[in-house]
C-alpha cells in the first residue's frame, strides 16, 4: 500500500479508534498509546492492506485485541512486596509503623469486591466525582453511593481488627 492510500483509507479513523480505546482502556493516555501503536503495526504490515475490505472493521478488531492484552498485562502485574525507602525525615520506628500500616490498607484493598475496589479506587486515587464514576462504570450514582459505602466501612473494620 502506498502512503497516500495508506492515509486516505487509515487515518480518518483516528477518532474512532481513538473512542473505541478509550471506551476499553478508561484512560487518555493508554487509548493514545494503544491507537499510535495501531498505526505502527498496521504501518509496519503496509504490504497486506490492500487486501483488508473493511478497514474501519479491521482495524477495530485489531485495537480491541491489544487493548484486552494491555487490560490482562495490568491484571497480571502485582504490587511489590517491600516499598522502597524514602529520606523523608521520619524515625525508623515510625517509618516501619507507616510501611506496615500501608501495607495493611494496599491488602484490604485487594480483599474488596472488585465493583467496590473500582469505585474506591476511582475517588480516592483518581479523584473523580460521582458523575465521572458513573459515566465510567454504567453504576448509578446510588449504587455508586452504596458501594463506596460499603468499601470504606469494610476498611474501616479491617483497620480495627489489625
Amino acid at each position: 500500500m502506498r502512503t497516500e492510500s495508506f492515509r486516505e483509507k487509515f487515518l480518518p479513523l483516528n477518532d474512532i479508534l481513538y473512542k473505541v480505546a478509550f471506551y476499553i482502556l478508561e484512560s487518555e493516555a493508554d487509548a493514545r498509546d494503544a491507537v499510535q501503536e495501531l498505526y505502527l503495526k498496521l504501518w509496519s504490515r503496509r504490504e497486506v492492506l490492500d487486501d483488508v475490505s473493511n478497514p474501519k472493521a479491521y482495524c477495530i478488531t485489531l485495537l480491541k485485541n491489544s487493548c484486552i492484552d494491555t487490560i490482562r498485562r495490568r491484571s497480571r502485574q502485582t504490587l511489590p512486596e517491600i516499598l522502597p525507602e524514602r529520606d523523608d525525615g521520619m524515625e525508623q520506628a515510625d517509618r516501619i509503623l507507616a510501611r506496615e500500616r500501608l501495607a495493611n490498607v494496599l491488602e484490604a484493598v485487594k480483599s474488596l469486591p472488585e465493583r467496590q475496589r473500582e469505585v474506591l479506587l476511582l475517588k480516592t486515587v483518581e479523584g473523580l466525582d460521582y458523575k465521572e464514576i458513573e459515566k465510567k462504570t454504567g453504576t448509578n450514582g446510588i449504587m455508586l453511593r452504596v458501594l463506596l459505602s460499603k468499601a470504606r466501612k469494610t476498611l474501616r473494620e479491617y483497620e480495627k481488627d489489625r
